[in-house]
């Protein structure tokens, strides 16, 4: 089960979403909780988080 893609998807979008509460509740001064921090990173970064994941780096030519 661990081996699968969509856990391993499914896992490293929790820890963004972990990391994006840690963050947002220092900067609050207090634990918004996983549900505010789950819904705000869905709204304001998911997006643009998955297409980094999806699009590999371009390469620059000198």
């Amino acid at each position: 089960m661990s081996r699968s893609s969509v856990y391993q998807e499914f896992m490293a979008e929790r820890q963004e979403i972990l990391r994006y509460k840690w963050l947002e509740s220092e900067k609050a001064g207090y634990d918004i909780g996983f549900e505010r921090a789950l819904l705000d990173w869905v709204r304001f970064h998911r997006t643009a988080w998955k297409k980094a994941r999806t699009c590999p780096l371009r390469k620059r030519t000198a």
